[in-house]
């Protein structure tokens, strides 16, 4: 078994053993499964187009950016107890660095489906880890799990967001983008969104997951009247005020509730980068929610991160770093699965689609080098250096999905075919 004693990197870390327990301390392991782990990591990083520096030896690799593995025990240990949570962790643990991050994690990610062997990958359900079920997304873990990301502090979200306080992809005029462009590439995106559901004077709107306002703001300035919902009792207040600053409290309702509370028919339905947090069990829940919430000949527009639809049936059930450190109970659906899941349990169909995921890569690499430039800012606030880690981690990790292709971004048009709606 691998220690479980605090690995010599730690002992002379500040880690807060209550906060962080799977970091301050190595996992136990068996090991066989450690043994498996390295063997399988060394060959992965051997065929793939980077430098792997082990502990200061030679490099393995094809060249390219550089991996650096400080400490290879509890690096393959971790990933030998955890597979991918452990590849995380280790980072957090300041086990491995790379000075180019988001190139190393952007070959990982661009090898994907081959860095574990066939034969391993058909015994996923052996060796991945699996998902809690407490993370399934019932209105009880719905408001746990948003909260545990969206309530860390309005104050962090502000100090490495735009002005507009949005936290989706924003889309751009061309690359490399600037930060001074992100405000109105931001407004160019919730404008887009806005025209392909049709709201202007007089629209009903619904909008699921408020964020901190500025699309419900950008809507009321068009002459809508918007209902708009959160599970963040912090975005709450914040969008509330900021609303109320920009002069539209009477046109804009902020409420706290959960999706399937909401009632009334409404012209338009707008949803950005929600679907990913209800989870494959109540996606039929969440889109025959926003059929039953549309009026006749009204217009859903979503944006949706999306995934491989083969990589998301291989990965579905698998306890992923991402959803223990971040975003608790998600799933990335695929196109596919939106086809079938609104074929399957509603009239809806797909009218329209615009994928742009390199623009979420540019949005993430503006706010990761904002984040990264923050640090004494951050501290302020009371977080520490593990966090700080686990969020530029966070941060390139999902950069390197959309630039390596793995990741989509899309903005989709749900409507009701007209003999469907004649029903």
């Amino acid at each position: 078994m691998v220690s479980t004693s605090p690995s010599p990197l730690h002992r002379s870390s500040a880690i807060d053993p209550e906060r962080w327990p799977d970091v301050v301390t190595l996992p136990p392991a068996a090991r066989l499964r450690t043994a498996v782990a390295e063997r399988v990591v060394r060959h992965a990083l051997a065929r793939l187009p980077l430098r792997a520096r082990i502990n200061g030896g030679a490099d393995v690799g094809l060249g390219g950016p550089t991996i650096e593995i400080h400490d290879p025990a509890a690096f393959f240990g971790r990933i030998g107890a955890s597979g991918l949570i452990g590849f995380g962790e280790s980072y957090m643990a300041g086990e491995w660095d790379a000075p180019d991050l988001v190139g190393v994690l952007s070959v990982l990610a661009g090898h994907a489906a081959t860095l574990v062997p066939e034969p391993l990958q058909r015994l996923r359900g052996i060796w991945a880890p699996r998902r809690p079920g407490g993370q399934l997304g019932t209105p009880e873990a719905a408001r746990s799990n948003i909260s545990h990301h969206y309530d860390l502090s309005n104050e962090l979200f502000a100090l490495f967001l735009d002005e507009t306080l949005t936290y989706s992809s924003a889309v751009f005029r061309g690359f490399p983008a600037d930060p001074a462009q992100l405000p109105a590439a931001q407004h160019r995106k919730i404008d887009r969104l806005l025209d392909l559901a049709a709201v202007g004077t007089g629209t009903e709107l619904l909008e699921i997951g408020t964020g901190w306002g500025e699309l419900a703001v950008r809507a009321a300035a068009r002459g809508a009247r918007v209902v708009t919902v959160t599970l963040s009792r912090e975005q709450q207040e914040l969008a509330r005020a900021r609303i109320r600053d920009a002069g539209f409290e009477d046109r804009v309702d902020v409420r706290l509730c959960d999706y399937r509370q909401i009632t009334g028919v409404y012209d338009a339905v707008v949803s950005v980068e929600m679907v990913e947090a209800v989870g494959e069990t109540f996606w039929p829940v969440y889109f025959r929610t926003l059929e039953e919430r549309l009026a006749p000949g009204g217009r859903i527009a979503l944006q949706a991160i999306t995934m491989p639809d083969d990589r998301m049936r291989a990965t579905r059930n698998t306890f992923t770093w991402i959803q223990k450190y971040i975003f608790p109970g998600g799933l990335l659906p695929s196109t596919q699965s939106i086809e079938r899941t609104t074929a399957e349990h509603t009239g809806l169909r797909i009218e329209h689609r615009f994928p742009f995921g390199m623009h979420y890569a540019e949005t993430l690499r503006l706010w990761r080098e904002r984040f990264e430039a923050r640090t004494a800012e951050i501290d302020s606030l009371g977080f520490d250096a593990v966090f700080r880690r686990m969020w530029t981690f966070y941060l390139a990790y999902s950069e390197a999905g959309f630039r390596s292709g793995y990741l989509d971004v899309q903005q989709i048009v749900l409507t009701r075919p007209r003999e469907e709606a004649a029903r």
